[in-house]
């Protein structure tokens, strides 16, 4: 029955992904979207209560998706010298950005908020705080004073860089991909070491 559930939750998180993408959030319904992932609209109410909803859980499912990228590879990175972890860390953006990039374009930018800008907070800090404990662990090597702006500064140069060069730019080829990830490292590490006179 578990499986069963998680099964029918899946098709339904598929189908309201699919409808986002190719018509979006208003062209969506729950009619429509129990149809196409092939269940009864009345399975649908079981576990959604709305449309609303059905996309609060997609959201919350491709931020988990992003967050588990994200983690696995600030613990590779913490290792390594300040340059290279950092180059390693916008690479994992670059990546991130490439999970179902029509998807993420859709939930970033087309969707409301739907009560859910406290959980779009809580996964910004959580990007911040990751980063801020990598900025301690290479606390030496950094010029910078405020190591929880410094966080956000880099947080959100990465995350704007590689956004905006993935989803609108369609920077997708490998060398294109190189020369981003190339710039936005040599942007970020110039800001945290102190350039020799």
């Amino acid at each position: 029955m578990q499986e069963r559930s998680r099964v029918t939750v899946d098709a339904l998180l598929e189908a309201t992904a699919r409808i986002l993408v190719k018509e979006g959030f208003d062209q969506a319904s729950t009619n429509r979207i129990a149809e196409l992932a092939g269940v009864s609209v009345g399975s649908l109410y079981q576990y959604f209560p709305s449309k609303e909803a059905l996309v609060a859980a997609l959201i919350d499912r491709h931020n988990e998706e992003v967050m588990q990228a994200v983690r696995g590879e600030l613990a590779d990175a913490v290792a390594l010298p300040l340059a290279q972890g950092v180059r390693k860390l916008v690479t994992v953006a670059v990546e991130a950005h490439r999970i179902d990039p029509k998807l993420h374009r859709v939930l970033t930018e087309q969707i409301p908020p739907l009560g859910r800008l406290e959980n779009r907070e809580n996964f910004n800090r959580q990007n911040y705080a990751l980063f801020a404990t990598y900025l301690e662990r290479h606390r030496d090597e950094i010029r910078v004073a405020d190591l929880g702006l410094a966080a956000f500064v880099c947080v959100t140069t990465i995350e704007a860089l590689t956004h905006t060069a993935v989803l609108h730019q369609k920077i997708d080829s490998d060398d294109a991909i190189e020369a981003l990830i190339n710039e936005t490292t040599r942007l970020v590490v110039g800001y945290l070491i102190p350039q020799s006179s």
